[in-house]
């Protein structure tokens, strides 16, 4: 069982940038490949990047690539989310997600366990 808290959401203008962080419960974080998502008002959750179990791998969104960064801290049960470059189409409920399959997860389907949401709003 995990349990995620994501925070760090906020308002910011465009070309600002925002750091998303997503803490886990649990002693096996690391067992879990972890991915943020975002719901934008009328829309479909929709993925954004993911990581693998480790950290080494990473997968992005073309939306996002090159702009949004992901990254964990496994010793302390943290994943994060780096976004810069920030544009109003970027607004939405972010959400982070656990699955309990190792690798580079998409589908929202795969992933057993997620987060409240945090707010980010990018005035344009």
């Amino acid at each position: 069982q995990v349990q995620l808290v994501e925070s760090g959401g906020g308002l910011v203008q465009a070309g600002g940038s925002l750091r998303l962080s997503c803490a886990a419960s649990g002693r096996t974080f690391s067992s879990y490949g972890m991915g943020w998502f975002r719901q934008a008002p009328g829309k479909e959750r929709e993925f954004v990047a993911a990581i693998n179990w480790s950290g080494g791998r990473a997968y992005y969104a073309d939306s996002v690539k090159g702009r949004f960064t992901i990254s964990r801290d496994n010793a302390k049960n943290t994943v994060y989310l780096q976004m810069k470059s920030l544009k109003p189409e970027d607004t939405a409920v972010y959400y982070c997600a656990a699955s309990s399959r190792l690798g580079i997860m998409i589908g929202t389907a795969l992933y057993e366990y997620w987060g409240q949401g945090t707010q980010v709003t990018v005035s344009s």
